[in-house]
């Protein structure tokens, strides 16, 4: 079945690459504010888009200097100006651009370093030790470590801050070689990693044209201007907040403001007037938490919920007058709030839109850069994703007899390869279709519903995904362990609180041996403090809540792979005897 893509609603400004976007849109918005920030004494700065591309053609320019042309570059650090600068300035002139997590622990990060061959990194002051000890060690290829803290030069280490200043002088003396370097975009200029274990996540390759595309097809459907002004929340390195929240943003010309932290979005929202916002479900329902809460200790929440009934057929315009004091609890400006990620709860979706927030889903992959789908102000059905953007086809294959099958996509946004990886690549890609490995559902109006993970994934409330296999292999090293199995388990009414649990099956004998314990209550307490270790080697997200420890072998299929459905239905509440707090 072949989908009807959305329709362009918008006009929007046509670009090759991100370097010709930076022209066009700062030729169109240069005297608008790109960017507002935070001072420690509470005061703003704020920069406007013609000095944003000032400072990347500066920063740029000193990076060549440098002699990273044609180089990778990493970048790790929280939400922040100078991380975007220096996103801009490696893409659209030196190298090749490689955003890592800044959750991984040093093993993580060590690994991630050396097998994307970095020669640069740069790095907010929390990770100024770390990276200091992997490059000591002659990790990789690494050489320089580019601070966005430091005013100067110091210990080796240089600053992001000098290097501008380098750069502009070297422009003043007539260097041209960053603003007069070409684009090529077609070729790989962006490395991601894939979620999971350093020793089997994917890089996914992405070119200046994945990304342009997606940003044009954005701008064609959803009402964004550039009076707007956008929260950055979710962790830049991923593609989400870096195509939606970041690159998008500065295409439209509009303002970017950083939030202060997760116990702050909705104070950051009225502080700054934000009007679009793109998060995860679980901010989403923790903003109507606290809009439930205001509510009901004022004694209005029955009132409110008959009302949201009652209004429920007005326009989104007529219920913001309506709700007039709710939306000043968020500052009173939201426009477009787009959720992605992971999958959000429809009762949550419905009762903002009840309220007059215009609350929409996104969908997409890192493979996909990212958006695929995404609903708007015109096309809009609650618990759907809306429909495809309009340079991307979709069709479903393998459907079952109740219309679900696995989501397939085509289009200028798919990833030129997974890195240096031709056998997975050759996997996901096929005859120009992108296999999601998500199934789904489309109705008779083009409506996709996504209906879960075609393989064994987790996918975290969050948006992290959990790959059991990898986090099996590492537990199957514990001496004495057989064999594992790795589980979501919901813990709440909310069918997206998903944590992570583990079935181990251990040799009585080896145990015994290994850890000199006796009975089952030392064997469990020596099997607990190793997978303690691993959750210490882990992010936060990946930490086992707990295990069921047992003799009993797994059900598995004749050529010895777990069956995880047949497992997970054997599985009882009483079987749970070690939790762990993480």
């Amino acid at each position: 079945m072949r989908l009807t893509m959305n329709k362009r609603l918008y006009e929007y400004i046509k670009i090759d690459d991100l370097k010709d976007m930076l022209k066009k849109s700062g030729e169109k918005y240069g005297n608008k504010i790109a960017y507002q920030i935070k001072n420690k004494d509470g005061s703003y700065k704020e920069i406007t888009h013609k000095e944003v591309r000032e400072v990347i053609d500066a920063l740029g320019t000193a990076l060549i200097n440098m002699e990273l042309k044609g180089k990778r570059i990493a970048i790790i650090s929280e939400n922040r100006y100078e991380w975007e600068i220096a996103y801009l300035a490696i893409v659209c002139g030196v190298g090749i651009v490689v955003p890592l997590d800044k959750s991984l622990p040093e093993n993580e990060l060590r690994s991630l370093i050396k097998r994307s061959e970095v020669e640069a990194i740069f790095y907010s002051e929390k990770y100024e030790k770390t990276l200091e000890r992997i490059k000591n060690e002659g990790v990789g290829k690494l050489k320089h470590l580019i601070s966005m803290d430091l005013e100067k030069h110091t210990n080796g280490n240089y600053s992001e801050k000098e290097l501008i200043e380098v750069g502009k002088k070297l422009i003043e003396q007539g260097n041209r070689k960053f603003i007069d370097a070409k684009i090529d975009n077609t070729q790989m200029n962006i490395m991601l990693f894939t979620s999971g274990t350093t020793s089997a996540s994917k890089i996914v390759s992405l070119s200046h044209k994945n990304i342009c595309s997606n940003l044009m097809d954005i701008a064609s459907v959803l009402n964004v201007n550039s009076d707007d002004v956008f929260l950055s929340f979710l962790p830049l390195h991923h593609v989400f907040e870096c195509t939606v929240g970041f690159l998008f943003s500065l295409y439209k010309g509009a303002k970017t403001v950083f939030c202060d932290g997760m116990r702050h979005i909705t104070d950051n929202m009225r502080e700054y007037k934000i009007s679009v916002m793109a998060s995860v479900p679980a901010i989403y329902e923790s903003i109507f938490k606290m809009i439930t809460k205001v509510l009901e200790k004022e004694g209005r929440l029955d009132d409110t919920f008959q009302k949201m009934e009652q209004y429920k057929e007005f326009s989104m315009d007529e219920k913001k007058q309506v709700f007039k004091e709710i939306h000043e609890m968020l500052g009173g400006n939201v426009k477009l709030m787009i959720s992605g990620a992971a999958s959000l709860e429809p009762g949550i979706e419905e009762k903002f839109r009840l309220l007059g927030f215009n609350l929409v889903q996104g969908y997409g992959l890192t493979e996909t850069s990212p958006v695929i789908a995404i609903g708007n102000s015109k096309y809009h059905k609650t618990g759907s994703i809306g429909k495809t953007v309009p340079s991307v086809e979709a069709k479903l294959v393998n459907e079952d007899k109740e219309g679900v099958g696995e989501l397939i996509v085509k289009g200028p946004n798919i990833m030129l390869e997974y890195f240096e990886n031709r056998q997975e690549t050759k996997k996901v890609l096929v005859d120009g279709w992108f296999y999601t490995g998500d199934l789904a559902k489309i109705d008779e109006e083009g409506y996709i519903f996504i209906c879960g993970r075609k393989k064994s994934v987790i996918v975290l409330k969050n948006g992290k995904n959990i790959f059991p296999e990898e986090m099996e292999n590492l537990m199957n090293r514990i001496e004495g362990i057989e064999e594992s199995f790795v589980f979501g388990r919901q813990m709440s009414e909310d069918k997206n609180d998903i944590k992570i649990f583990a079935k181990l099956v251990y040799n009585k004998e080896i145990v015994e041996d290994a850890y000199k314990v006796k009975g089952e209550e030392e064997i469990y307490k020596a099997i607990s403090e190793k997978i303690k270790e691993i959750n210490k080697l882990m992010p936060k997200y990946k930490a086992i809540k707990g295990i069921i420890v047992t003799q009993e072998p797994l059900i598995k299929t004749t050529t010895n792979k777990i069956k995880r459905q047949n497992n997970l239905d054997k599985i009882k509440d009483e079987d749970f005897k070690i939790t762990f707090k993480t």
